[in-house]
């Protein structure tokens, strides 16, 4: 990667923070509280030939600062960084036979809309299934804890899906 990538990465880290912080962590739908965690984006969106330790250090940098504005020590750290565990696993699941082209970025404009279903949503889920586990820390509430993880997995899969059609354009 060259010197601009890394640049866009660091913008893209800044804006998905402060939409997050600013905008996003003040909607409270339903009984439950349910926030859509936008912020997610950033670990779907890095470039595919990302190194795995880059990835998880990235996506351990987007949840740890995330938890210092939300007041949620080690939630968003721990389901971002597992995340961006699994990614590596995610892609090389949905590869194409030939492999991904490089220089191409995970994208929904680029990779198709099911590819990128089952890319995002996967990851999405994974990452949710993660934070509300380990804000739970148990079992007691287990069904209103996967009733949290389906809601906030798909109100934040349309949103993901919603912020790529208006990016991309074409």
């Amino acid at each position: 990667m060259d010197i601009r990538a890394y640049g866009r990465i660091m913008l893209m880290f800044l804006i998905l923070l402060l939409l997050q912080v600013m905008i996003i962590n003040n909607i409270n739908i339903g009984v439950w509280g349910i926030t859509p965690m936008f912020y997610a984006l950033f670990v779907l969106a890095l470039p595919f030939e990302t190194p795995r330790w880059a990835l998880l250090v990235l996506g351990f940098a987007m949840g740890f600062a995330n938890d210092v504005f939300c007041d949620t020590p080690g939630l968003n750290a721990g389901a971002t960084t597992l995340m961006a565990f699994a990614r590596p696993w995610v892609l090389g699941m949905l590869a194409p036979r030939d492999g991904y082209e490089n220089g191409t970025r995970p994208y929904l404009m680029h990779m198709g809309f099911v590819w990128y279903i089952y890319y995002s949503g996967l990851l999405i889920l994974i990452h949710h299934a993660a934070y509300f586990m380990l804000d739970a820390f148990g079992f007691a509430h287990f069904f209103k804890t996967l009733g949290q993880i389906v809601i906030t997995a798909l109100l934040t899969e349309i949103l993901v899906i919603f912020s790529q059609y208006i990016s991309f354009r074409k």
